[in-house]
């Protein structure tokens, strides 16, 4: 991936991973090929034919499913996507396209004209490398080292326990399957092909002005086939630190563990306006209630692993006098009773369990009603509805992230809005509860919103293709979800962008599921698209 590197190198390079051997320059079986031409069998070698594979070359458009296929084969955690972007570097030279890596570690491909077609407007297609990493707490699956592997259910593929990474895996599939093809008429192409959006938007912040040469962008990074998305949510992260020095266990106490699970989580931005459980709120909130009713000190609080998700899970570890744990036990299921009738009909699967734990030290107990306090108390979930765009959140805030310790700790907030000074006063309220308390709130990472076009001369293209080849009209939506559209426009004033993407359920939880035929679909609107762009 080194943008330097000679020519004849990285064409040497691309030669090795076309024939399956290679991996970081050295010949080593093992490294996924992706082959031209649309016969299953041809497009998958390279791939061991295990269970999913085979799943992968009975879908189509085969061209497509190909590409997803090796997306799930190469860990791509945000932050870690140097492995697969090295490959489809490589894979870029090996098909003669013009890649490269910028230095915010983004890959740009190049695609000439068809021929006939040079004088066409420039078009990016645009997508991101990185995906969600989620697991339920039965997985053993790693994500630095293993490969996703999805199954077909009833027209939908999905990951049974772990996150699928159609979010965005999709449309760089289809990107991918747009600059191999050599049966699609269109104009000029680039790629761009970001690094760590989900974890901060790090690559769309640090591409450059003056590297597109396209005006037009085509952005596939939504989730509802049959929609064209001209707008999205802006947001920033509050990231609270607070240190203290801890405090051996008082003697006589006994530990235990407090496990919250069974929530469905989600996407912060998509799934916000459905008042799903927050383990992390829920959790606090319990904690709360047993502490007035017993001596509880607290060792330990956590909760999520990822800032855009919905907490589906959270633990504590704590103590209270020995020979309470009948009572404590009772007084857990009193709680889950409680918790469980509030989120009937939208978690119906919340568990509390309760374990004993041994604890050397915990929290000082004006921390513990500090930490508890002011996470119970932080804003969650939706502020406000937009009354310009109907049915869709205006404000909102997840408290996405918790690792709290005997010796302080850790949450993220964060906050998205339509409206730029909308997010920027629900951060600037988070941090003043914490300032009572005089405790470090830093905001961070902020991203503006995509304000919407509705004259977008793309966006009418759009429409006439999908009107024209699906007998139906399209939506026109906004988003409370954040994309990449946003940053990228304000380094490109001008740039004519409209997003759309198939049919994903779950993004950013495990279970999450794409439908195979809007995949079709969505390869059928987007070559005709580009075929229309003359």
């Amino acid at each position: 991936s080194n943008p330097a590197a000679p020519t004849s190198e990285l064409k040497e390079l691309g030669q090795f991973f076309e024939t399956g051997l290679f991996l970081f320059g050295r010949i080593k079986p093992g490294c996924p090929t992706i082959q031209g031409g649309g016969n299953q069998e041809t497009v998958l070698r390279g791939l061991p034919m295990n269970q999913s594979n085979l799943i992968f070359s009975s879908l189509q458009p085969a061209r497509v499913w190909a590409h997803f296929a090796i997306l799930c084969s190469i860990p791509r955690a945000s932050k870690h996507e140097a492995a697969l972007r090295d490959c489809l570097l490589a894979w870029a030279l090996a098909h003669g396209l013009a890649p490269e890596v910028d230095a915010a570690g983004n890959l740009i491909i190049r695609k000439a004209a068809t021929h006939g077609w040079e004088s066409s407007p420039g078009v990016v297609l645009q997508a991101h490398l990185d995906m969600v990493c989620q697991k339920n707490t039965d997985s053993e699956h790693d994500f630095s080292r293993d490969p996703i592997v999805p199954e077909c259910r009833d027209g939908w593929l999905v990951a049974d326990r772990t996150t699928l990474g159609a979010d965005n895996g999709i449309g760089v599939a289809l990107i991918l399957a747009v600059l191999e093809s050599d049966d699609i008429a269109h104009g000029p192409l680039e790629a761009l092909l970001t690094v760590d959006e989900e974890a901060g938007m790090g690559g769309a912040r640090g591409l450059a002005p003056g590297v597109l040469q396209g005006r037009l962008m085509l952005n596939l990074d939504t989730e509802d086939w049959g929609e064209f998305y001209l707008g999205c949510a802006g947001g920033l992260d509050v990231n609270v630190v607070r240190d203290t020095p801890a405090e051996r266990c008082p003697d006589g106490y006994e530990g235990w563990r407090l496990t919250l699970h069974g929530l469905r989580g989600g996407h912060s931005g998509v799934d916000i306006h459905e008042e799903r459980g927050n383990g992390i709120k829920l959790l606090v909130r319990t904690l709360r209630g047993l502490a007035a009713g017993f001596p509880l000190r607290l060792a330990q609080c956590k909760g999520g692993t990822a800032r855009n998700a919905l907490p589906r899970e959270a633990e504590a570890i704590f103590v209270v006098p020995a020979g309470l744990g009948e009572e404590l036990a009772e007084a857990v299921g009193k709680w889950e009773g409680i918790l469980r009738e509030e989120l009937s009909g939208v978690d119906d699967a919340l568990r509390l369990v309760l374990d004993a734990r041994a604890v050397s030290s915990v929290l000082p107990l004006t921390e513990q009603d500090i930490w508890l306090s002011s996470l119970h108390a932080a804003p969650y979930g939706v502020r406000r509805m937009s009354r310009r765009v109907p049915g869709v959140v205006e404000t909102s805030n997840n408290l996405g992230m918790l690792d709290l310790g005997p010796s302080g700790g850790t949450c993220n907030f964060m906050v998205r809005s339509l409206l730029d000074h909308g997010s920027q006063a629900l951060a600037d309220e988070i941090v003043s509860l914490w300032a009572l308390s005089g405790t470090v709130a830093v905001q961070d990472g902020y991203y503006p919103g995509w304000a919407p076009n509705p004259d977008s001369p793309l966006l009418k293209t759009c429409q006439a293709v999908y009107r024209r080849d699906f007998g139906a009209e399209s939506k026109v939506q906004v988003i409370h979800a954040g994309l990449e559209c946003g940053i990228i426009g304000a380094k490109y004033p001008g740039m004519d962008t409209v997003s759309f993407g198939p049919t994903i359920r779950g993004a950013h939880a495990p279970g999450e599921r794409v439908e195979i035929a809007s995949v079709e679909r969505c390869w059928r609107l987007l070559t005709t698209i580009l075929a229309e762009l003359r």
